[in-house]
């Protein structure tokens, strides 16, 4: 599938199955060998400060970590869920959310794949930087988990 027709695909399904993300205009800006890149407008997702709401923010990067893997995995029919997060709001953010999730390496990518196909459950941990130009303002850890 071609990478533009792949990013379609995401947003579509995550617009279909997770209503929130079309409330709060979810786009997947980019998809590659470094990271997956989710972005949504200030205006939809602000604080009474002008800011962006610390739930956005937290949403964002929970649904960049989802993203990841449900690309990384190619099974549509795969459940994925969040099973444990940390998150760290280091300054606020001014412009567009922007998340971006650090693809694992490839040695953790296997290691699940290969536990998935065995057990149809695997888990994997994945990190998310929240970025306003070149500052990172908020820093995500989360636990994911897909189940057959």
């Amino acid at each position: 599938m071609l990478a533009n027709e792949l990013l379609k695909e995401t947003e579509r399904f995550l617009h279909a199955q997770i209503p929130l993300t079309k409330a709060m205009q979810v786009h997947v800006a980019s998809f590659d060998e470094a990271r997956l890149v989710l972005t949504a407008p200030l205006e939809a997702n602000h604080n009474h400060l002008g800011t962006a709401f610390g739930g956005s923010l937290a949403t964002l990067a929970t649904l960049a970590g989802y993203s990841m893997l449900w690309l990384l995995l190619e099974d549509r029919e795969a459940h994925i869920v969040i099973k444990d997060s940390k998150i760290r709001y280091l300054a606020p953010v001014r412009g567009e959310l922007r998340a971006a999730c650090k693809r694992p390496d490839a040695k953790a990518v296997t290691k699940f794949k290969k536990l998935f196909a065995k057990s149809d459950k695997a888990r994997i941990t994945l990190k998310v930087a929240v970025e306003e130009g070149e500052r990172v303002c908020v820093e995500f850890e989360g636990t994911f988990v897909a189940l057959k």
